[in-house]
């Protein structure tokens, strides 16, 4: 069954704190949302949430058995949790506690204290991940089902992640590579009608792969979407000089990475 409203949603909360526990559950409960399961652990939670599983798990970082990132990619591994909707609430702003919970793919990252209207904005986002209907392109001229995607990103859970965004949207027919070198073996043979591309990745980013493809593939213009944690502004600035069509950032709404699909789509 698809998740059309805030209040439909089944919530476990993984959150050790009773002062933060009791703000969220008021925030939570103000937005109508009853269904929600508590735990303070994160083993706790995993082996629950294998039996019944959520729509949305929205965790603190910082467990007293392991962590919010050990508990997001426990479920990106998990055949049955592999999907499941992840929310991080935490104080902490280092990218190198950070990126890891952005590479698993996660809806949102909740800064620590969070206003209601930032956790509505969150489950928002969640509802158009859940819900295909919600997500789906709709562009007047384009076969979505035959568009064939090129998605390249060095992590596993990363791809998942995207490619279920991208299967939201419509889109069936998505190729794999681990990075940019694996992108051109790829691109060599292959006609792509989108690629998606993280930026940092070994053997070749996606600012050479980005390059490659303008400059010396038989496929210049085909559209090029970055969706990367990447934060440095120069380096950012020196990919679209590149010639990327469109920058998302990780956590990315799904609404805006449709749009933005969508956008380039009919333009190409």
């Amino acid at each position: 069954m698809n998740i059309t409203n805030l209040v439909d949603l089944k919530i476990v909360l993984i959150e050790p704190s009773g002062v933060q526990l009791k703000v969220l559950l008021g925030y939570l409960e103000g937005l109508g949302i009853t269904h929600i399961i508590r735990f303070e652990t994160g083993q706790a939670a995993l082996a629950a949430m294998r039996s019944d599983p959520p729509d949305l798990v929205v965790s603190a970082l910082y467990l007293p058995d392991m962590t919010g990132t050990d508990v997001v990619y426990a479920m990106r591994a998990d055949t049955v949790l592999r999907t499941t909707a992840f929310i991080l609430m935490s104080s902490e702003t280092q990218p190198r506690y950070l990126d890891p919970i952005r590479q698993a793919g996660t809806i949102a990252i909740l800064p620590k204290p969070f206003s209601t209207q930032q956790l509505q904005n969150a489950l928002l986002t969640t509802l158009d991940y859940l819900d295909p209907h919600l997500l789906r392109l709709d562009t007047e001229h384009i076969m979505i089902e035959h568009l064939r995607v090129l998605l390249v990103d060095d992590s596993l859970t990363a791809r998942g992640y995207i490619k279920h965004i991208l299967q939201q949207l419509g889109i069936q027919r998505i190729d794999e590579a681990g990075n940019g070198r694996e992108a051109i073996s790829l691109i060599e043979h292959e006609f792509y009608d989108l690629v998606v591309t993280d930026y940092n990745m070994p053997e070749m980013d996606g600012q050479a792969l980005t390059e490659y493809i303008r400059g010396q593939s038989g496929q210049s213009s085909v559209p090029i979407l970055m969706v990367s944690s990447e934060s440095n502004q120069q380096r950012l600035a020196a990919v679209e000089q590149a010639g990327v069509s469109a920058i998302c950032d990780k956590p990315f709404d799904p609404r805006i990475v449709r749009d933005l699909i969508a956008k380039m789509l009919a333009s190409g």
